[in-house]
């Protein structure tokens, strides 16, 4: 195993720097300092064949001006915050409206926009890259000064862990997720449509029109977004399910996990023979299936279209600051605000 380093691009005269690793069974994951960006994933299909399994670009010039987030660590809070503020010890906090009356994903800039120092790690077991960042008080709208870390490690067993950690010298808000867009068809040859994916969560969050939670919780049996025994993505786009057709046909919701249940959920398609295990720590995880993405760009030529991509937002409950009965995203001095995501990606060799 080893890690790989060179230099991505420039941004605002300062360098931007890309992160290969790779272990001994052919998996490679490139990262960049820029928000903490996956950029890259490529493993082999059924047949051995080494494909790009996420959506990404080849150059900082293409994440300023196209993407939606593609592969980055979104925050201080991941999501929308209804009305772009929030009351916190008796004060108001007003943050950068970004998406209509709403602040989304941090903030016009946030972490994801954000150059992060970058430390490599060597280890005997396993390779990765340390991400540090502080966020000043103030930032965005959010008090405190915030000291964040993000670790990225790849083991030779095709496990690949990202573990979050934050600490405040105010109380402050902070949810953070990955924001990674896979496709495991590879190179980006069909839509996602037809991926499985098996997801162990018994209710989901009701949005209303502005895609925010209302703060009801809806019960998965007997509709599209019941993913217990697993299912095509499709179904949830081909779906008259108001909650379906309220996100631009498909899925942009938060399900409810259960903390360290076993097979919490997979991802797979059959056509590659393609499948990525997931498993949090996290309290919901946010299905997203491209249903917004912009049709006026190419993906390292491809032409983006709807449903190219789908998001496992693992993360703590968006606009919990307004739902009382939500799990709080308040972390306050002398507290640690710590979360992981797991991935395992495996081939099957029997298609």
């Amino acid at each position: 195993m080893k890690v790989n380093s060179e230099k991505f691009g420039e941004l605002n005269n300062q360098a931007v720097h890309a992160y290969t690793l790779l272990n001994d069974e052919g998996l490679k994951i490139t990262c960049l300092d820029y928000g903490c960006v996956i950029s890259n994933i490529e493993m082999p299909d059924s047949e051995g064949k080494i494909e790009s399994v996420v959506l990404g670009f080849d150059s900082i010039e293409e994440y300023q001006k196209y993407s939606p987030y593609f592969g980055a660590v979104v925050g201080r809070v991941a999501g929308r915050i209804g009305g772009a503020s929030f009351e916190l010890n008796n004060e108001t906090y007003r943050l950068e409206k970004n998406e209509g009356n709403n602040h989304l994903h941090g903030g016009k800039e946030g972490f994801s926009h954000k150059i992060w120092n970058a430390k490599i790690i060597e280890a005997s077991d396993h390779v990765g890259v340390e991400f540090t960042y502080v966020s000043k008080d103030g930032e965005e709208g959010y008090p405190g000064n915030l000291e964040v870390k993000v670790t990225y490690t790849l083991t030779n067993k095709n496990e690949f862990h990202i573990s979050y950690e934050g600490t405040t010298d105010q109380d402050t808000l902070i949810n953070l997720t990955n924001h990674t867009y896979f496709n495991l068809s590879g190179n980006l040859k069909e839509t996602v449509l037809d991926h499985v994916l098996k997801l162990k969560s018994n209710e989901f969050l009701e949005l209303n029109d502005d895609l925010l939670p209302t703060g009801e919780t809806l019960n998965v049996t007997g509709t599209p977004f019941d993913f217990r025994e697993g299912h095509s993505l499709k179904e949830g786009v081909k779906s008259t399910h108001p909650q379906n057709i309220l996100v631009g046909k498909g899925y942009d919701h938060p399900f409810l996990l259960e903390a360290e249940a076993k097979n919490q959920m997979s991802l797979f398609d059959p056509a590659s023979g393609r499948k990525i295990e997931v498993k949090t720590d996290q309290p919901s995880v946010v299905l997203y299936t491209g249903n917004h993405l912009d049709e006026e760009f190419e993906i390292r030529g491809v032409h983006s279209e709807k449903h190219l991509g789908v998001c496992l937002e693992t993360q703590g409950l968006p606009d919990a600051i307004h739902h009382k009965h939500f799990p709080s995203c308040v972390l306050k001095p002398g507290e640690k605000y710590e979360a992981y995501t797991h991935y395992t990606f495996i081939t099957d060799r029997s298609l």
